[in-house]
């Protein structure tokens, strides 16, 4: 059966100058050695060393897929030679971005079609034995999560369709910017395939009968280069509310084409 496994953990960090962005890398070792996102360029020799430390180069990667194709999660697919999965409704989505989306830059879609290694899949699409793709719209128009059937039960990576695990508890997306509707319906679909859920950007848990969760491994971040006792330092631990786009309404597969 296959197996899961994080190269990098995934967090949730703001500044009032902006977003860090770090998503989840995740490999899936089945048939196919499958890398799950693989994040934006700040991560890049992370990613690098994570690989290495296992034995592996980025040409040894069989099968890639983006959960989605916001920066944070898609810009180091360059590092592999292998095809990239993709659902379709996300590729059309980044060759026509809407305006308001500060996520998907207009030269998305050229960065990911240069190489001509993009397979397109939709809802359903086995990748292997065990392995297959499940369409969860709401905070991209094609974000996908890849269900693993283990020896312990399914797993779902979703990326952020589930960001974390106070997502999962609220059934409520912490950042939208196509539907909605749609983001609390594929949180419910994928909750009701798995209680474990390796998620976009926080430590991978498994959902509890009590409505709560249990971290399957510890949570823990070092930032760096920071003095807490530096007066122009300072945090804030208030709880973010989710974030809508404004001009979600015109958000449809018509605009698209």
């Amino acid at each position: 059966m296959p197996t899961v496994e994080t190269l990098l953990h995934g967090y949730s960090v703001n500044a009032d100058s902006g977003s860090i962005g770090f998503c989840a890398i995740t490999l899936v070792l089945g048939e196919k050695l499958i890398l799950v996102d693989s994040g934006h360029v700040g991560r890049r020799r992370f990613l690098i060393n994570e690989l290495a430390a296992r034995g592996l180069k980025p040409s040894d990667i069989d099968l890639t897929v983006v959960t989605h194709a916001h920066w944070d999660h898609a810009q180091n697919f360059d590092l592999f030679e292998a095809p990239l999965l993709i659902h379709t409704d996300e590729l059309k989505y980044a060759r026509k971005p809407h305006e308001n989306d500060w996520a998907t830059p207009h030269w998305t879609s050229a960065m990911l079609e240069f190489e001509n290694r993009v397979q397109q899949v939709e809802e359903g699409y086995e990748i292997e034995p065990g392995v297959r793709v499940m369409h969860i719209p709401g905070h991209s128009a094609g974000t996908i999560a890849v269900i693993v059937d283990t020896d312990s039960g399914p797993v779902a990576v979703t990326g952020d369709g589930v960001q974390s695990a106070s997502v999962a508890m609220s059934k409520q997306n912490a950042l939208i910017f196509w539907s909605e509707k749609d983001a609390r319906e594929s949180i419910e679909r994928v909750l009701k395939v798995t209680d474990t859920i390796y998620p976009g950007h926080d430590m991978p848990f498994k959902m509890l009968k009590t409505g709560g969760v249990e971290y399957l491994v510890p949570k823990h971040l070092l930032l760096t280069g920071l003095d807490p006792a530096d007066p122009a330092i300072s945090f804030d631990s208030t709880p973010r509310p989710p974030s809508i786009m404004p001009g979600i309404e015109t958000q449809t597969l018509e605009r698209l084409g």
